[in-house]
């Protein structure tokens, strides 16, 4: 069959659809494959960076600010009087937390309104393919690419809450250890400056989560209200609750080429996953398209005749996302493993790890550079 497109983008969630964005500004002809609509309200908020932020803004896709709250504390608490506390330099903000349904709305209707764009029921044939499918994605199976999985003996359950106290821009997270294992729990700003909202990610064992989506609202509020230690007061929930279980995860390939030598290239949570215990799993993924926009963009210039899906191309961006990319695989695992140990000496070396970190400025005036983007 003819192509009739340059790239075809299998998965049209947030990443896919900024992709399809970058792609389509490039002037290539671009066709999304779209999902079905969701039965129930996503509950989720994302933490993200100035690189994320800059990123869609471009794209004129860049939440207000009532979608978009600017964390100006994060603090941290060890699980034996540990304690870490980032302040950002600028009202700017450290990172921002956004509201998951307002920025896919936005994107969807940028997608809408770009004409180099195509929405798809199926697959089309293109010269490049990419899998923005989620970790669960067929395509990845279907060309038989190895996810290396390591499952975390926990589940994220996440909801929206009302608290009390306003949360004062601060993004807040305790480490604790419970009688079945780590539990991390994260509370998010939402709802703007002057918010008492917040987005609740909250790390348990398995059969602890299970435990906490069985609870009735005011029950499972007040178990959050003593877990949070009344930072932010009475926590009443607001929606339903969500569950999923944890992992690391990467794909061994992340390119390849079909039967028909058409290329394929994988992005997002096809090609990688990671704990949320440090907020960067959508960061990841806008990285990854940000990067193939910008390697497929560059034969512009003396490699006008190389076709989109070339091999060259698409090392380049192979290489880049993974050599970027392992030493937050490395940290991300080694700080769930480090908490997670039981060993009481663990613990201490750990709690006094955090507040010997709190007290080296420059140390931790780098740390907050790296992870603000």
């Amino acid at each position: 069959m003819a192509q009739k497109l340059d790239v075809c983008i299998r998965g049209d969630g947030m990443v896919g659809r900024t992709l399809a964005l970058l792609l389509a500004r490039q002037k290539l002809r671009v066709g999304l494959v779209t999902s079905p609509p969701k039965t129930s309200p996503d509950v989720r908020a994302y933490s993200l960076n100035s690189a994320s932020r800059h990123l869609l803004s471009d794209l004129r896709c860049w939440p207000d600010a009532l979608h978009a709250t600017p964390v100006q504390h994060m603090r941290v608490w060890g699980d034996g009087g540990g304690f870490t506390h980032f302040e950002s330099p600028s009202p700017e903000g450290l990172t921002w937390i956004v509201d998951v349904p307002v920025l896919e709305a936005q994107l969807s209707e940028a997608v809408r309104y770009q004409a180099e764009i195509t929405p798809l029921t199926a697959p089309e044939p293109a010269a490049l393919t990419v899998v923005c499918e989620g970790r669960a994605s067929a395509t990845r199976d279907e060309l038989g690419v190895a996810f290396d999985v390591l499952p975390y003996q926990q589940h994220a359950v996440a909801a929206r809450v009302r608290c009390s106290n306003p949360h004062r821009q601060q993004a807040l997270q305790w480490f604790s250890q419970g009688a079945q294992g780590l539990e991390i729990l994260a509370l998010l700003p939402l709802g703007g400056a002057h918010g008492d909202t917040a987005s609740l990610v909250w790390s348990l064992p398995p059969e602890r989560a299970q435990d906490m989506l069985a609870l009735s609202a005011e029950a499972f509020g007040s178990a959050l209200e003593n877990a949070s230690h009344g930072v932010l007061g009475a926590i009443a929930l607001t929606s339903e609750r969500a569950i999923w279980p944890l992992q690391l995860a990467r794909a061994e390939r992340w390119t390849g080429t079909f039967a028909d030598g058409s290329a394929w290239a994988l992005a997002g949570d096809a090609a990688h996953s990671i704990h949320p215990l440090a907020g960067l799993g959508l960061n990841l993924g806008l990285a990854d398209v940000a990067e193939l926009a910008k390697v497929i963009q560059a034969r512009e210039a003396k490699d006008y005749w190389r076709s989109v899906g070339d091999r060259l191309f698409l090392r380049r961006y192979e290489r880049a996302r993974k050599a970027s990319m392992t030493s937050t695989w490395l940290a991300c695992d080694g700080l769930q493993r480090l908490f997670a140990h039981p060993h009481s000496g663990v613990q201490a070396l750990r709690n006094w790890g955090m507040n010997r970190f709190n007290s080296l400025a420059p140390v931790k005036a780098w740390a907050m550079q790296q992870a603000m983007g």
